[in-house]
């Protein structure tokens, strides 16, 4: 199934997180809810896991057990997106099947080598998952990107898996199951859904307690998502906006907003702050490609693949290739910085262009803040 399937309605559906390998460990400090309105609470399966790992040692199981479950069948069709291929419940079948006996296939797009090799950190982090306080730890740290005053109320499933893309570790798809088989829809459609990938998260840290936080950082990420995918679907003012948004710039942004505030609590979480030693330059090559980007998007002579190629590879490339959600990341920091806590949940209600508008306001301030296009500016009313 092709990318741009997925970009229909308010913006692109499938969200993809990425996240530093490479940064020091930090333990992000412990947080409790305060507003007794915002109600999220993870329903956690973790079968497909469970049977991933008997079968990686060896002990139990087979493909035909574990393919037809809901978090093997998304990890499947997720796959299948990403690698922009065509795969199978037969092919992840056969590959489960081979590897559970040392059977690694030429192209392991399932990265079934790296999940057999590691399979003991993986029953060590699942099980860390089950015993502590999983879901309420998650739902208190995303409390706090959202107005004092919101009012979410949902139930998110959430799938733990030990296979995928190579590319991604964790993500949120609204799914309408049709005879087992996950639909992806777009935004206002179906159930919005977790899926963790527990083979990337044993690669968060040396110890089971840092891939813990490691893999609860990735979660609050796309819990964020899930929420904020709530929180619209009930706001008038969302429901405006995306009523009169509807161009492919529009999408950029609206995805760039979502994005760039869930990866600025990753980062917030995993560096402390920290910046890398190329912070600079892998910032402004961001803003270069967002700029240029925009202006390709509000071309009459676009075409539509070719605009949903640019939406879905501003958030779904490698991290720092991800120009969308890097950029949002620097705008979603710049904001909690200079103007506060309150400022950023505040684009949160009041949409995209807030986001944008305020950090052209910083912008005009300080020269040596990266500058959005003029074409943004105008776009969004400025």
């Amino acid at each position: 199934m092709d990318l741009s399937d997925h970009c229909t309605g308010r913006g692109y559906s499938a969200r993809f997180a990425f996240f530093f390998l490479t940064i020091p460990f930090i333990p992000c400090p412990a947080v409790s809810q305060t507003n007794p309105h915002f109600n999220v609470r993870l329903n956690i399966n973790y079968e497909s896991a469970d049977r991933s790992i008997g079968l990686y040692e060896g002990l139990s199981g087979s493909g035909r057990d574990i393919v037809p479950l809901r978090g093997s069948q998304i990890a499947l069709a997720t796959t299948a997106d990403i690698a922009r291929r065509r795969l199978s419940s037969g092919r992840l079948e056969t590959s489960l099947d081979g590897i559970k006996f040392g059977h690694v296939e030429t192209d392991d797009v399932f990265r079934l080598k790296d999940a057999r090799e590691n399979v003991a950190a993986i029953k060590e982090l699942l099980a860390a998952i089950k015993r502590r306080n999983f879901s309420q730890r998650v739902a208190a740290t995303v409390e706090q990107l959202f107005p004092a005053d919101a009012k979410v109320s949902t139930t998110i499933p959430m799938f733990l898996v030990a296979f995928g893309h190579q590319n991604i570790d964790a993500y949120v798809r609204r799914v309408v199951w049709e005879g087992g088989i996950p639909k992806f829809v777009g935004e206002g459609e179906g159930e919005l859904t977790i899926v963790v990938n527990l083979a990337k998260g044993v690669k968060y840290g040396r110890t089971v307690d840092e891939r813990f936080i490691g893999v609860l950082s990735v979660v609050a990420h796309e819990v964020f998502h899930a929420a904020f995918g709530v929180y619209k679907d009930a706001s008038p003012a969302w429901q405006e906006y995306y009523a009169t948004h509807r161009t492919y710039l529009d999408r950029l942004l609206d995805l760039t907003h979502n994005e760039g505030i869930a990866h600025y609590l990753t980062f917030e979480q995993r560096s402390g702050g920290s910046l890398p030693p190329d912070w600079d330059q892998k910032i402004a090559a961001s803003f270069a490609e967002f700029n240029k980007s925009t202006g390709e998007l509000l071309s009459a002579r676009i075409s539509p693949q070719r605009a949903h190629y640019l939406i879905s590879t501003s958030n779904t490339s490698e991290y720092w290739q991800s120009y969308g959600a890097i950029t949002g990341m620097f705008i979603a920091r710049a904001i909690d910085q200079k103007l506060g806590r309150a400022a950023l949940t505040a684009t949160v209600a009041n949409g995209a262009n807030d986001f944008y508008m305020k950090y052209n306001q910083l912008a005009e301030r300080d020269n040596s803040l990266p500058q959005l296009s003029k074409s943004i500016s105008r776009h969004i009313g400025q």
